[in-house]
């Protein structure tokens, strides 16, 4: 394996560091709920950098579960920042755009 690739398509492309967001907030019934979720890779080049993150939100696949989630508040939620972080298993996942973040880099 070559550790840097020169093209994101290779499949053993390493990027470098990630941050990854979990944004949360209230609902209409006051229960804290995810808002969104997202990633982006900390550049490596000196200077002021912007990103704008895509955020998106996991999902119920039926209307039963999307009322019962709703109901109770408790909403479908990633238990591990390293499903938004990589991609891995997310084809399958159900989710829906939920907005979007920008984020300031200063790199030295």
């Amino acid at each position: 394996v070559q550790p840097w690739c020169q093209t994101p398509s290779h499949p053993h492309f390493l990027a470098g560091p990630q941050i990854v967001l979990s944004v949360y907030g209230p609902d209409f019934f006051g229960h804290d709920v995810v808002r969104g979720y997202g990633a982006v890779h900390v550049p490596f080049v000196p200077g002021r950098h912007k990103r704008t993150i895509a955020m998106f939100v996991p999902e119920s696949t039926s209307r039963l579960q999307q009322f019962t989630s709703w109901f109770t508040g408790r909403r479908p939620e990633f238990t591990d920042p390293k499903v938004v972080a990589q991609g891995e298993g997310r084809e399958v996942t159900r989710v829906r755009s939920q907005g979007f973040v920008t984020i300031s880099f200063n790199v030295m």
